[in-house]
C-alpha cells in the first residue's frame, strides 16, 4: 500500500488511559519531539482526582493533550483531531471531544469483558456503528508489546508497561518524527535498569515498525515549523515559570527567598521545584498546615526577606485571618492561589478561574490586597516577578493568581536574560537622631521595613489597630477610620506605578470590546483573531492587575 503524506496546519492530539499507562510520560516525550520540530505547542495534562482510582474505570482515566501548528498558537487546542485511549474507560471518557472524521487509535486488549463493565458499557463500541464517524485504528497494543519483548528477562506486568511506547513509537511513524530523542531520554532514565531500559526501546521501535509494515494506515502527516519570533526557547508549565520568576525576584531585589507551604493541589510543584535552589539561598519549610504556612510567612517577610506562599482555594480560606494581620502589619509577601475548581474540596486536579472574589474581598474588616493574574504558562514568570516587585516597592501583600490549566500547561518560552529584567530596590530603615516612626510614610504612603534586632528601631506588632505614626495600640475611631483609608489609598497609589491598560487584539475604537483576566486569554485572544480577520470590529483588552 503507497502511504501519502499529507502537510497540516495544526493538529490536537489526546492521550488517554489508566493512570499507570503512562499517558503523561508519552505526552511529555511527543511534546519534546515536537519542539525540536520547531511548532508552536500548547500542552494540558489532565489528571484523575481521586487518590488510587479503580483501574477501569472513568474516574481513574488520565490524559495528556497537545496542539501543535505550524503558526502561533495560545491555547492546547479544543476538539482532538487524534484521540489514543488505551481501555474503553478512556474511550467514554474522552470520545465526546473527537472531531468527526478524527482519528481513533484504541488498544484493542482494553476492550474485555472487565474493562467494558467497569467503564459502563453494555456492549462492545468496538463491534457498532456508533464509531462510524471516526478513523478507528485498531489493534492489540498489549500483545504487540509482549511480542516485541518475548526474549526479555522480565515478567508481565513490566512488559505491559512499556506499551505506551509502543503508542509512541505508532505516533512517532504517523508524524514521521525521529526517535532519536526519546531513545536518548529512555537511556537517561533506566541507566541501571538495562532490562527495562530494553523493554522500553524495543517498545518504541515496535510501534514505529507496526505503522511501516502493516498498512493498516496509509497516511502520514507533516506539520512545517513554526515562525516564531528569534530567540532563545525553552518548554516551561506555569508552575515551573513561577518558580523562575521568584528565584529572579529574589536575585533582582537582593533578598533571600522563603517559601512556607503545605501541599496542596495544584500548587504543590512550587514548593518542591523550589526546595531544590539550596544552592541560591532558597529556604522552603513544608508547615502542618495552612495558617501555620501563613503565619511562618509573615515571620519572615518580618525578618527582611522575601516570603512566599503557595496554595489553592481551600487554603485561602484558611489564610485569611493572617492575611488580615499582614495587611494591618503592612508587610510584603506574595500569595501564590494556583486555583481549582471549589467549593470546599471541590474538583482538585480540575481548573477554574473560580476565586477572584475571595481575593478580592475574602478577609475581614476592610482588607484591600492588589491582585496581579497570570494570562499563560510562560506569563506566570513575568506576572509572579511583578507581585514581588509590588510588594516590595509599595510594602503590602499581593495575591498572585494562577490555576490549574496555567499550573500544568506547557508552551515555548522566550526567556529573558537577567539584564532585561528590571531592578528591584529594596531600602530597609535606618537609625536616625529621633525616636523611630514605624508608621510615617513617604509620598507613596509606604511605612518603613525595619529589621528586628536592629538598635533604636524597636516597635510593636500585632493584628489590633495602630496609631498613626507610632504604630501604639489605638482604639480611637477617629485614627480607626484614618487608618483604614491610609491602607486603602496606599493600595491605590500602586496604580501610578504600572503600565497603562493596551488592547491586545484588534482597534482602538470598535463595536465590542471584550475584557478578560487571568488563563481566558488564549481563548479569548484565538477566537478574536479569526473574527477581526473577517472583518468585525471588535477588540480585546486583557487585565494583569486587579
Amino acid at each position: 500500500m503507497a502511504v501519502v503524506k499529507e502537510k497540516r496546519e495544526e493538529v490536537v492530539i489526546k492521550f488517554a488511559g489508566d493512570s499507570g499507562d503512562g499517558m503523561q510520560l508519552v505526552g511529555g516525550q511527543f511534546t519534546n519531539n515536537t519542539a525540536i520540530t520547531g511548532s508552536d505547542l500548547g500542552t494540558f495534562p489532565d489528571f484523575p482526582a481521586e487518590i488510587r482510582a479503580p483501574a477501569g474505570t472513568l474516574a481513574g482515566v488520565s490524559g495528556f493533550q497537545i496542539h501543535f501548528s505550524s503558526k502561533q498558537i495560545y491555547t492546547s487546542g479544543d476538539k482532538y483531531d487524534v484521540l489514543v485511549a488505551m481501555n474503553s474507560a478512556a474511550l467514554k471518557a474522552n470520545i465526546k471531544e473527537l472531531k468527526k472524521g478524527g482519528i481513533l487509535i484504541v488498544n484493542s486488549a482494553g476492550f474485555d469483558d472487565k474493562n467494558l463493565r467497569l467503564a459502563g458499557y453494555e456492549s462492545n463500541p468496538l463491534d457498532e456503528e456508533s464509531l462510524s464517524n471516526y478513523q478507528l485504528i485498531d489493534f492489540d497494543i498489549t500483545k504487540l508489546t509482549r511480542e516485541a519483548l518475548e526474549d526479555i528477562d522480565l515478567g508481565m506486568r513490566d512488559k505491559d508497561r512499556s506499551k505506551n511506547m509502543t503508542v509512541l513509537g505508532f505516533l512517532y511513524w504517523m508524524y514521521d518524527r525521529s526517535m532519536d530523542n526519546t531513545i536518548k531520554f529512555l537511556k537517561k532514565k533506566f541507566a541501571d535498569k538495562p532490562e527495562v531500559l530494553e523493554a522500553n526501546i524495543k517498545a518504541l521501535k515496535a510501534g514505529y515498525n507496526y505503522g511501516e509494515t502493516s498498512e493498516t494506515f496509509s497516511t502520514r502527516y507533516e506539520v512545517e515549523p513554526a515562525k516564531l519570533e528569534p530567540g532563545s526557547y525553552r518548554g516551561v508549565t506555569g508552575n515551573h515559570a513561577t518558580v523562575l520568576g521568584l528565584l529572579a525576584a529574589s536575585k533582582k531585589s537582593n533578598l533571600p527567598l522563603f517559601c512556607g507551604a503545605y501541599p496542596i493541589t495544584p500548587a504543590s510543584e512550587i514548593l518542591h521545584e523550589l526546595s531544590k535552589y539550596k544552592n541560591m539561598g532558597v529556604r522552603t519549610f513544608q508547615a502542618e498546615d495552612e495558617i501555620a504556612a501563613i503565619c511562618t510567612v509573615i515571620g519572615a517577610s518580618f525578618g527582611g526577606q522575601l516570603a512566599i506562599t503557595a496554595t489553592s482555594g481551600p487554603g485561602m480560606a484558611l489564610k485569611a485571618e493572617a492575611l488580615g494581620l499582614a495587611v494591618i502589619l503592612e508587610l510584603p509577601l506574595v500569595v501564590c492561589n494556583i486555583q481549582r475548581a471549589g467549593p470546599s474540596t471541590g474538583m482538585p486536579t480540575k481548573t477554574e478561574q473560580s476565586d477572584l472574589m475571595q481575593a478580592m474581598y475574602g478577609r475581614n474588616g476592610e482588607s484591600p490586597i492588589p491582585i496581579v493574574a497570570s494570562s499563560s504558562p510562560s506569563d506566570c514568570f513575568e506576572a509572579v516577578f511583578e507581585a514581588c516587585r509590588i510588594a516590595l516597592t509599595h510594602m503590602v501583600p499581593v495575591i498572585f493568581l494562577s490555576d490549574g490549566y496555567l499550573a500544568n500547561g506547557a508552551e515555548p518560552w522566550k526567556y529573558p536574560k537577567t539584564a532585561d529584567l528590571p531592578e528591584i530596590k529594596v531600602t530597609f530603615a535606618k537609625k536616625g537622631k529621633k525616636e523611630f516612626e514605624p508608621y510615617a510614610r513617604d509620598k507613596n504612603l509606604v511605612r518603613p521595613w525595619a529589621i528586628p534586632g536592629t538598635v533604636g528601631l524597636e516597635h510593636r506588632v500585632g493584628g489590633l489597630e495602630k496609631e498613626n505614626i507610632t504604630g501604639n495600640i489605638s482604639y480611637d475611631p477617629d485614627n480607626h477610620e484614618l487608618m483604614t483609608k491610609i491602607r486603602e489609598e496606599k493600595v491605590e497609589k500602586i496604580a501610578d506605578d504600572i503600565p497603562l491598560q493596551k488592547i491586545d487584539v484588534g482597534a482602538e475604537k470598535g463595536d465590542i470590546l471584550v475584557i478578560g483576566w487571568g488563563s481566558t486569554h488564549g481563548v479569548i485572544k484565538s477566537v478574536l483573531l479569526d473574527l477581526v480577520a473577517d472583518g468585525h470590529q471588535i477588540s480585546n483588552t486583557h487585565l494583569r492587575y486587579i
